[in-house]
């Protein structure tokens, strides 16, 4: 009798650690699987946004108001959101068109309500924000289209999340689209610190990434703080194997007006 007790309480422990394991993985997976089972139709989510942003109809505001990404032509038109403020705080809102089984639209909003919900929209709520992010960069690391590339902002703006090693695997992964990789680059180069400059200098670096991504790495660089970014333009401009790459360089180095910069070019234009 012992053993047997003995025995069925080390397995109950196995059985709940097994489940316990499950019940940790199942969020992450249940945004996906209930998306997944609309197969036509429009699923709406929420989840919390990083502080400091605000949105009003397709315009959202970030970084402190610093920045403003607006989303379709009309940067006031929101047809699944309505807003009484000019910027309203959180939550972000992700709305995600499905067609026979397949993505075809992805929209993002800050702050505002919810319209009155038409018969084929599913609302699944306020989901974790950091499970939101890793839901959106799915759709980039697998998306084929345009989804991915829209996927990537909303998932920048998610609450706590750490997405920048994805991103950098996405902007490396030469059999998704140029726009995601591009677009996985312009956010990687809005990150803060200097662990993101140095994931942009090694992009640019890699030959094996194709030059428009590795391009927009250069860019990204450019709009690093000036005691990141310079430095890394600088050596980006003396040792890149590209001359197209060394030209972009430069390019930005002009932009920078630091005197660091017209050194290097003073070396560049006298050396003989």
């Amino acid at each position: 009798m012992k053993t047997f007790k003995m025995t069925s309480l080390a397995g109950t422990v196995i059985v709940l650690a097994a489940l316990a394991g499950v019940a940790g993985i199942a969020p992450a997976q249940s945004i996906a699987s209930r998306v997944a089972r609309v197969s036509n139709g429009t699923i709406r989510m929420s989840f919390t946004a990083k502080p400091g942003i605000c949105g009003s109809g397709n315009s959202i505001r970030h970084n402190n108001g610093r920045g403003r990404t607006t989303w379709g032509n009309d940067w006031n038109n929101s047809r699944d959101v309505e807003y009484d403020y000019e910027c309203s705080l959180g939550p972000a809102r992700v709305v995600l068109d499905r067609r026979n089984g397949e993505l075809t639209d992805v929209r993002f909003y800050v702050g505002g309500r919810w319209r009155p919900a038409a018969s084929d929209v599913v609302d699944l709520g306020m989901v974790p924000a950091r499970e939101a992010a890793d839901y959106l960069v799915s759709i980039a690391q697998s998306e084929k289209g345009s989804m991915g590339e829209k996927a990537i902002f909303p998932a920048t703006m998610a609450d706590s999340s750490n997405i920048w090693p994805a991103l950098i695997k996405i902007a490396r992964n030469s059999d998704l689209p140029r726009s995601t990789r591009t677009q996985s680059v312009f956010w990687l180069g809005q990150a803060a610190g200097e662990a993101a400059t140095a994931n942009l200098k090694d992009i640019v670096l890699d030959n094996s990434v194709d030059r428009e991504v590795r391009e927009s790495a250069v860019f990204a660089l450019s709009q690093r703080p000036r005691e990141e970014g310079v430095p890394a333009l600088i050596s980006v401009a003396r040792t890149n194997k590209d001359p197209e790459i060394r030209k972009k360089a430069l390019f930005w180095l002009g932009q920078s007006h630091d005197p660091r910069a017209i050194d290097l070019f003073e070396e560049l234009l006298t050396k003989k």
